[in-house]
């Protein structure tokens, strides 16, 4: 257990999970990009020399809201 607290109604002790990618070429999680999203010539987002981190996400267990944070560079 820890001591994040939900901040829609203030229940102590979030549960900790993932958010899962299954698209096309993913690599199984998300990842938060820094910047607004820029499309590609192809259609896809640009990426290339932005700092990318790795999403942590937790659940309240009383009222299901989701509180996400972006950790350390992956």
């Amino acid at each position: 257990m820890n001591s994040y607290t939900c901040t829609h109604c203030g229940t102590v002790g979030l549960t900790e999970g993932f958010i899962e990618d299954a698209g096309e070429h993913s690599r199984g999680y998300a990842r938060w990009i820094e910047g607004a999203l820029e499309r590609g010539i192809f259609g896809g987002a640009k990426r290339l020399g932005r700092p990318r981190r790795q999403i942590a996400a937790y659940r309240c267990p009383k009222c299901g809201h989701l509180e996400l944070f972006a950790t350390g560079e992956v």
